[in-house]
């Protein structure tokens, strides 16, 4: 099914037609009002009126979350303040936030395609929306609430945190769908378990999850605990928020991102040029339609890749493949490229281990080292040491065979490591460079 089924389906050359038009537009319209832009294209020797087509994107400079941060707080905006309806921001941790200005159109574009992505993902009108995602300057939360509001479906806006009220909720409401990062669903998973509770004996029948990589291994472990269909959402403030792009429940290959409002591209993160198509490589967003903050060639920092072969669904966007990490939380140790996602793969597929770890890298004498933390479940742990001696060999055997690194594993008891009910914090590099 369909929400915009005249865009979803658009055949590819009225798509490409549609979006070099709104491409021009957007062009214009950030280099008449946004001094940034102004400045960087004449820089390149750029002026609106040299988009001719949509190769020619290319040859215009790359936005990064630096331009951003040094635009704070408005000065990216490209509409007046008294036309933004919304500002959002992310939390700032690495720096000054990112902020992101809606005007009404924005809000109901947004609204939009949440609702087109909670439908690709198998939910309409007579569901009851279990919205886990954080509310406040975080756009998870109210991105996935006007999206639901917008289908047309009942929407629960619990927000994250009180997780034991959360599952009550689930089962007294009859939730059918639940929306939140994987890492809080598997920990939603731990608590009901602790309490005697069954998700089979829960109406919850899709997942809809997001704001963090996870793995093909780590949705097979989220399927079995929480009895649902499990998919993938991808997003970021900077560019609308969640409902860039979605998997479709038919395919469950890829996320369909909606062409109609973005342009991506996937580009080389050392040389900023354009890969073939179906290349790893770092992906990189043009908004099309957006008027508060829109922004060309943004580097998102996410690794990916990207196919434009037709789906089984019969939506014709584009679809990108499923997050392996990030260009910037990348880790390289001893010259090999590693992904968290990756050694995580390699976790769920050992029996007697929990999906949840930590990495500890650090360098000595001159070396670098990995220690992987990982939780075990209780049967495990509470056997003869002997056990553990071999299930910790067997993980430091399997990530030096998968990934070619040396790793020291260690054993934790389960629900020691830290919990998020957000983003999952994964890594904790002590290297100094």
């Amino acid at each position: 099914m369909y929400f915009n089924e005249e865009f979803e389906t658009l055949p590819r050359p009225a798509l490409e037609a549609l979006q070099l038009k709104r491409l021009q537009v957007v062009v214009e319209r950030v280099y008449a009002n946004v001094p940034f832009y102004k400045d960087s294209f004449d820089k390149a020797g750029l002026k609106p009126a040299d988009v001719r087509s949509l190769e020619d994107l290319q040859r215009f400079p790359f936005t990064t979350k630096q331009n951003m941060r040094d635009s704070y707080p408005y000065g990216l905006f490209a509409a007046p303040l008294e036309e933004v309806v919304r500002i959002h921001a992310s939390s700032g941790t690495t720096g000054k936030p990112t902020v992101v200005g809606y005007t009404q159109k924005d809000i109901e574009t947004w609204s939009e395609l949440m609702a087109r992505s909670f439908m690709a993902a198998g939910a309409h009108r007579g569901d009851i929306i279990h919205n886990a995602y954080g509310y406040g300057l975080f756009t998870g939360g109210l991105g996935a609430h006007y999206g639901a509001e917008r289908l047309g479906a009942s929407v629960i806006p619990i927000s994250g945190g009180n997780t034991k009220r959360q599952i009550m909720i689930m089962q007294d409401f009859g939730s059918t769908v639940l929306t939140c990062t994987p890492s809080y669903s598997l920990f939603m998973a731990e608590e009901a378990s602790a309490a005697g509770i069954d998700f089979k004996k829960l109406k919850l029948r899709i997942g809809i999850f997001g704001a963090e990589p996870w793995s093909e291994a780590m949705r097979g472990e989220i399927e079995a605990k929480l009895n649902l269909s499990a998919i993938d959402i991808y997003g970021l403030s900077e560019i609308m928020g969640p409902g860039v792009a979605i998997e479709c429940i038919e395919a469950k290959k890829g996320l369909h991102i909606w062409e109609d409002h973005f342009i991506p591209e996937i580009i080389d993160p050392a040389t900023g040029l354009r890969l073939p198509d179906g290349e790893l490589g770092e992906l990189v967003i043009t908004t099309i339609t957006k008027q508060g903050i829109p922004l060309i060639r943004y580097r998102t920092r996410d690794i990916t890749s990207i196919t434009y072969e037709p789906c089984v669904c019969g939506r014709t966007h584009a679809r990108i493949n499923r997050m392996c990490g990030r260009s910037d939380d990348m880790l390289i140790i001893r010259g090999v490229n590693v992904f968290p996602s990756q050694i995580e793969s390699i976790l769920v597929g050992i029996e007697g281990v929990e999906p949840h770890y930590l990495l500890i890298v650090d360098r000595k004498d001159n070396l670098d080292t990995l220690e992987v933390h990982v939780e075990v479940d209780e049967g495990i742990f509470s056997d003869e040491i002997k056990i553990l001696q071999l299930l910790s060999k067997r993980i430091e055997k399997e990530i030096k065979d998968v990934l070619g690194i040396t790793c020291t594993a260690k054993l934790v008891e389960p629900k020691t490591l830290q919990r998020s009910e957000g983003k999952a914090t994964r890594v904790i590099d002590k290297r100094k460079f």
